[in-house]
């Protein structure tokens, strides 16, 4: 880099790059290219540079086995490395001077951040579960409430942000670089959670707040569950240029590697797409419909599945001027069609949820990794409102956002309401198919928040997260009303009470009607990749998702045990050792008891050299601050060589 730091790169280059220049492929992520992502890397990058291109795999500055200190997500430095990193790859003699990008989560962002910054040489993006607004609707929050997997995921980096670099890749400077990591990183949790509106911290690697300046051609891509599906449906309405979207059932994962599946040739639509913009061969796959989803078949519900039937549909455009708009008014327990709403008599109705409505609800974002998907909402609806419709008469598919438009009044000054929409089945199961949160002091500006009058009402419109979905003859609607979500996201401070005035409150559904022939015509080849990278189980994973009640204690705890196991990599003898444990709790009911508790443990080995880090993080609450305690523990063989803790607190502000 111009300041003289060293990135490491893994390139992977057709054996006559050198006679035959060909466009590069760049994905630039922060999650250590020689073992936490090398199985993964070597199904994909090895496939790219085996149809002719150079696939480069790039380790941001402090990860890996990069030279400097990773201090948060997307600082203008990455970014400016990503520049540096995409001018050094056009110049390259293997190279045609063409660079596309592709990347998941991490990656995702970066794509489509370079690409709003108009890098000369960067032609084309593939971004995958990721988002254009960092603050609306990323990990952080979602509708202005703060949600739990900010604790989630800030536990994950503090962990890989204590990994030292391979000694066998850097030499013997590991352990100064090792050093400047666990010392300069930081706590990346207490900045996220100091900033609780959409400031310019948030507005920063944001695209959306000025899209026009993103023009290259891009496909969108994310799951069903997904935590970012609807990022591929607003890129699709904003962005200028040529785009192209596709969302299937997956979760947090690339679509070859789809679970719950089915999975699809997902890097053979890569290469259609790199082909048409890096090479210029037409493909077809711009003559293609604009958006292509999976439309999921009726389920019974399941924190897991291996596959979710259903069938591919198309849009030509986005939004699609087929997609009609059906409206459902409140009644007495029930959802009514807005056209045989004549003689109902709404009235008003209140809710004040126990801290346990979520606790079945999953996580934001699924990773497939433990059972994470919302389970039976029978377990959740108890402590809601609910709403129910006739059976159907007549198979009915919805695309698009479902949104929930009520008329509500609280008892306090800070208050959250959670929608759900859910289909019953005929025996009575009932499974969650989208949901959407708002924090009430945020019914008119996510930057600039008002407390509540109590007892004022307030009409608001919660869009719910997109969903594609069909509900068969004979299913009911469901439209749940909560006043906490729990451990999804933080509750409000105090135990408020919610009052709906149905009357002017109402659902309204985006309902698609089939296209038969364009439907018919979306077929994608089985998913191929190149072969793995070979390594040994050392001891393997265990995974768990427990929800438990004492009855004794009146203790709530959602406990979430993600334990990868050890494994030993063929190719560098490494052996690599990962878990992660996550506890949510509460006490009957007491919103000063709610806590949130995580916890790290990574080891790296080879040979007589051995390190080993943990992680521990706890955050409580009162109704005026959070308060953040935190350690950070680094072994070296049998010696601890870094230790530091951190005891922070964090005024709330209309949260």
């Amino acid at each position: 880099m111009p300041d003289g730091v060293r990135l490491s790169a893994r390139i992977w280059l057709p054996e006559d790059a050198g006679d035959d220049p060909v466009p590069a492929i760049l994905e630039y992520i922060p999650y250590r290219k020689n073992d936490a992502t090398a199985v993964r890397d070597s199904t994909m990058h090895p496939w790219f540079a085996g149809h002719g291109y150079a696939a480069v795999r790039v380790d941001i500055r402090g990860s890996g086995d990069s030279e400097g200190v990773l201090e948060d997500e997307y600082l203008e430095r990455e970014l400016l490395d990503g520049e540096e990193i995409i001018r050094w790859l056009a110049a390259q003699p293997w190279c045609t001077g063409k660079v596309g990008m592709i990347g998941i989560s991490w990656g995702g962002f970066n794509g489509l951040m370079l690409a709003g910054r108009n890098v000369p040489g960067l032609e084309a993006v593939i971004t995958a579960c990721s988002t254009d607004d960092r603050y609306a609707d990323d990990v952080h929050s979602m509708g202005g409430c703060m949600l739990l997997d900010n604790v989630s995921w800030a536990s994950t980096m503090f962990g890989f942000n204590s990994l030292p670099p391979d000694p066998d890749v850097v030499g013997d400077s590991w352990r100064d670089m090792w050093k400047g990591r666990l010392e300069g990183s930081g706590l990346w949790l207490d900045k996220w959670m100091r900033h609780q509106h959409r400031d310019d911290y948030w507005k920063h690697g944001s695209v959306c707040e000025d899209i026009g300046k993103l023009s290259c051609p891009v496909m969108a891509v994310s799951g069903w569950a997904d935590g970012y599906s609807n990022t591929v449906f607003r890129l699709l309405e904003t962005l200028p240029g040529p785009r192209l979207g596709l969302v299937g059932p997956w979760s947090h994962t690339y679509p070859h590697l789809g679970r719950p599946g089915p999975a699809i040739g997902f890097l053979q639509e890569a290469l259609r797409f790199w082909d048409k913009w890096l090479k210029g061969i037409e493909t077809g796959i711009m003559n293609e419909p604009m958006l292509r989803a999976w439309m999921q078949d009726p389920a019974e519900p399941s924190p897991a599945y291996d596959l979710r039937s259903g069938h591919w549909v198309g849009e030509n455009s986005w939004p699609s001027p087929r997609i009609g708009k059906h409206t459902w008014v409140l009644d007495q327990a029930r959802l009514v069609p807005e056209n045989r709403a004549g003689n109902i008599d709404p009235g008003t109705f209140t809710v004040q949820s126990p801290l346990s409505v979520g606790m079945f609800g999953g996580k934001w974002c699924s990773y497939s990794a433990t059972p994470d998907l919302p389970f039976d909402q029978r377990f959740e609806d108890g402590g809601a409102l609910v709403f129910d419709s006739d059976p159907l008469c007549e198979d009915m598919q919805i695309l698009g956002a479902p949104v929930a438009e009520l008329t509500l009044s609280a008892d306090r000054p800070v208050a959250m309401v959670a929608v759900r929409l859910s289909a019953i089945s005929e025996n009575g199961g009932v499974t969650r198919i989208t949901y959407g949160l708002l924090n009430l002091t945020h019914r008119n500006s996510h930057e600039h928040p008002e407390p509540l009058e109590p007892g004022t009402p307030y009409t608001v419109r919660i869009a719910m997260n997109e969903a594609g979905q069909t509900f068969r003859a004979g299913q009911r609607l469901r439209l749940a009303v909560s006043s906490s979500y729990w451990p999804l996201a933080w509750p409000a401070p105090e135990d408020a009470r919610l009052t709906l005035h149905a009357a002017s409150s109402s659902l309204t559904l985006p309902v698609r009607p089939p296209e038969p022939n364009m439907d018919a015509a979306i077929v994608f080849q089985p998913a191929e990749s190149a072969l793995p990278a070979a390594q040994e189980t050392v001891r393997p994973p265990r995974m768990r998702w427990n929800v438990n009640h004492d009855f004794g204690s009146l203790e709530n705890v959602v406990e979430v045990i993600e334990d990868n196991g050890v494994v030993r990599f063929e190719d560098t003898g490494l052996c690599m050792g990962y878990g992660q444990s996550e506890w949510y709790r509460f006490t009957a009911n007491d919103y000063g008891t709610v806590t949130a508790e995580t916890a790290t443990d990574w080891l790296l080995e080879r040979d007589s050299w051995r390190v080993r880090t943990q992680t521990h993080t706890l955050v409580t609450v009162t109704s005026e601050e959070f308060r953040i305690r935190a350690e950070l523990d680094a072994w070296e063989d049998k010696t601890r060589v870094f230790s530091r803790s951190w005891d922070t607190r964090v005024r709330r502000d209309c949260l």
